[in-house]
């Protein structure tokens, strides 16, 4: 845990901390509740590198490669009429 915090900091990331708490402190001055859930969840997505802030869905484990089809291609000639 001690590693995932310290380590991998990108632009993102420190941006999503950053609005993050910024968020938590403005939601808790105006006594908006939902707010800090909201604004910590974010804070905590940059501090932990989960979800987005971590670049690629932690650890690149969400990236798709695209299958070929694996179906027979059919070509269509035209038919001359007799």
């Amino acid at each position: 845990m001690k590693e995932r915090i310290l380590t991998n900091w990108t632009f993102t990331r420190a941006f999503y901390l950053i609005m993050g708490i910024f968020v938590v402190i403005q939601s808790f001055m105006s006594q908006q509740w939902f707010g800090i859930a909201f604004g910590g969840y974010f804070a905590a997505m940059g501090l932990f590198a989960f979800g987005c802030a971590s670049g690629n869905c932690f650890g690149g484990n969400c990236s798709t490669e695209s299958k070929q089809n694996t179906k027979e291609v059919v070509s269509f000639e035209d038919e001359k009429t007799k």
